[in-house]
């Protein structure tokens, strides 16, 4: 695997700040005064890359954590989302406030600056990939969104940008990712200091068109055909072979990850795995489980998970039950046997879920996975079992990136491949329950797939106090202040999509 000089993601903070904030207002956030035209575009890119590692974690463990059930905290108040399906509208901002700020405004400032420089024909079309992955997901998340004119505050003053609709936001997703991916040439200045790939063009092809294959599967249910043809383009095009192709945002103890620092902070003993999570790898004698969870046996407090009293044994492990909060978890924990609530199982704040662990924006175990159903489909050559099998490999070898202490020794890999083949019948909800797993922390891109899949069958969260009238949250809810700021244009988007609440479906999730 390509190594990348962690050193440089603090040269990229320090020429990047500048063009930080933490801005609450749209309108402020996208007409900013400073300008960057000065600067190197390559540190801009990088800031925007690691700004594809979410900025305030707490957001995703909040929603979409809870939502797809792999993590969850019996708390409310400020830690209400997706464990109690309300509405907690600070939370549901942020994905909003980092990617228009960090990722969106950044490529886009590369984009327009680069555009007709031939010389630097590389970065200008990396951003446009980068671009595109942010741009995905914030349409994923909240639906319409401002997308084609998003970021030209500072370049044009456009600074009430209009909604897209969600159907057109695809539409340019793929041809730019088509047309983006195939102009990246060997040929041009290679741009090694990024730090995804070190400027590796074949790298960078293979993102790009392993994000096409991900763009292109979200269209299942609205347009068949269309998704058959842009995954016929993006296997023609080249995916990713191995974990080696993996695109993701390394940390260091310099540069941390920041949901390692929520979990390693003042959120250690509130959020822990869910019982259907614990359960599934339970019920199928996973390896993973025994080497990412933990559980303080015997805590009844925070002070209490210490390493004393620590089972990181697969058949010692308990899932919080979906459904509680810290008035009745207590009487669950009881009928669990336990006690308290701060015995349930934990993701292993130490390996997993340590400080330096990196962020996985886009992998090879999800693209076989999605390779798997394209064949289950027949929109792909190959055997869906093999990428199947493929998929769970990667997946538990990617582990080790994490940490040495996540390996699972190959014959261990091998056991459970032969004992869980891709079986006539449920092919799709086996692919994605694989595929559920294997976006473990990348719970942005776990919640989308879930939707889009309707897999795993996830028993509804039943929190009596919900917010929502179905079964799931369906998506999260527009920044407050665009009612102020851009008023004309949120409603446009509400009118053609639907109420801006919890559990109005997005386009392609109908």
């Amino acid at each position: 695997m390509k190594k990348i000089n962690i050193s440089l993601l603090m040269i990229i903070f320090s020429l990047s700040i500048v063009h930080t904030s933490c801005d609450e207002g749209f309108e402020e956030l996208n007409t900013s005064d400073i300008a960057i035209n000065e600067l190197d575009p390559v540190p801009i890119l990088n800031h925007a890359v690691w700004r594809s590692s979410p900025y305030f974690f707490r957001h995703t463990m909040i929603y979409e954590m809870a939502i797809v059930q792999h993590m969850v905290t019996p708390f409310g108040t400020s830690l209400a989302g997706g464990n109690y399906n309300q509405e907690n509208f600070p939370i549901a901002q942020y994905t909003w406030e980092n990617h228009y700020e960090n990722i969106i405004r950044n490529s886009v400032d590369i984009i327009s600056k680069y555009k007709d420089d031939t010389n630097r024909s590389n970065i200008y079309n990396m951003a446009r990939i980068i671009r595109v992955y942010g741009g995905m997901v914030l349409t994923d998340t909240y639906g319409d969104v401002p997308y084609i004119n998003a970021g030209l505050g500072f370049i044009e003053r456009n600074d009430a940008p209009v909604y897209d609709s969600q159907e057109s936001i695809y539409m340019s997703i793929l041809s730019e990712l088509e047309e983006a991916t195939a102009s990246l040439s060997s040929d041009s200045r290679i741009e090694s200091g990024d730090i995804l790939y070190a400027g590796d063009i074949i790298q960078w092809k293979r993102f790009g068109y392993s994000l096409m294959l991900r763009a292109a599967m979200r269209l299942t249910k609205v347009n068949p055909a269309l998704a058959q043809e842009y995954v016929g383009k993006a296997v023609s095009g080249g995916v990713m072979e191995s974990n080696d192709d993996n695109a993701m945002v390394r940390h260091s103890s310099n540069f941390t990850n920041f949901l390692g620092g929520e979990l390693n902070g003042s959120e250690a003993a509130n959020f822990y795995m869910t019982k259907p999570l614990v359960d599934f790898f339970q019920s199928n004698d996973d390896p993973r489980l025994g080497v990412m969870a933990v559980r303080y046996v015997g805590a009844t407090s925070g002070s209490g998970q210490t390493e004393a009293v620590a089972t990181r044994d697969s058949n010692d492990q308990i899932g919080l039950p979906m459904g509680y909060d810290n008035n009745t978890i207590g009487v669950r924990a009881e009928a669990d046997g336990i006690g308290s609530f701060y015995s349930y199982t934990q993701f292993d704040r130490n390996t997993i879920g340590k400080q330096t662990a990196p962020f996985f924006i886009l992998t090879y175990a999800q693209t076989q996975f999605l390779l798997a159903e394209a064949a289950v489909r027949g929109w792909a050559d190959g055997e869906a079992a093999d990428y199947f099998a493929n998929g769970i490999r990667g997946h538990m070898e990617q582990l080790e990136i994490h940490d040495s202490n996540l390996a699972i020794e190959e014959t261990a890999i091998n056991a459970y491949i032969r004992a869980h083949p891709l079986e006539a019948g449920s092919e799709l909800e086996q692919i994605n329950t694989q595929y559920w797993v294997a976006s473990l922390f990348n719970s942005q891109e776990a919640f989308a797939n879930f939707r889009r899949s309707g897999y795993p069958a996830l028993v509804p969260n039943p929190y009596p106090q919900s917010s929502i009238s179905g079964d799931f949250i369906r998506r999260l809810t527009y920044h407050t202040s665009e009612y102020t700021n851009n008023l004309e244009n949120i409603n446009t988007a509400i009118n053609r999509q639907g109420p801006d609440k919890l559990d109005t479906r997005v386009w392609w999730d109908q």
